[in-house]
C-alpha cells in the first residue's frame, strides 16, 4: 500500500523528527571563523607605541611652548630697546637721582665745615 501525503506515516514522522534534530544541533556546531589578514599587535606593544605618541606629543608641545617663551622675551627685549622715549625718561630719572645725592653730599660737607668753624 502506498502512504499517502496528506497523513504521513509513523516512518514519515520518525524522519522528519531526525532531520529537525540534526538542524538543531548543525546550529551548535562551530562554524569556521573567518581570519583577518595583518599582525595583531600585543597589549604590550599597545601600550608601548601609545606611550611613545604621547611621549611625542609632550615633547612637541613643550618644544612650542620654549619657542614662544623665546619668542616674548626677545620681541619684550626689543621693545625696550626701541622705546626712545623709555629710554630717555630711564636717563632723566638716573641724572635727577645722580645730581640729588651730589647736592646731599655737598650739603652735609657744608654743614661739616660751618659746624668745624662754631666748635
Amino acid at each position: 500500500m502506498r502512504e499517502s501525503k496528506v497523513m504521513p506515516g509513523f516512518s514519515d514522522r520518525l524522519a522528519a523528527q531526525a532531520e529537525a534534530r540534526k538542524a538543531l544541533l548543525a546550529k551548535f556546531k562551530p562554524k569556521p571563523a573567518v581570519q583577518a589578514e595583518g599582525a595583531f599587535e600585543t597589549r604590550e606593544q599597545k601600550k608601548a607605541r601609545e606611550l611613545e605618541e604621547v611621549r611625542a606629543r609632550r615633547a612637541a608641545e613643550k618644544e612650542a611652548a620654549r619657542l614662544a617663551k623665546e619668542k616674548a622675551e626677545e620681541e619684550a627685549r626689543l621693545a625696550r630697546e626701541n622705546d626712545e622715549e623709555l629710554m630717555l625718561q630711564l636717563k632723566r630719572e638716573e641724572r635727577k637721582a645722580r645730581k640729588a645725592a651730589e647736592k646731599e653730599a655737598a650739603r652735609a660737607k657744608r654743614e661739616m665745615k660751618a659746624q668745624a668753624r662754631r666748635g
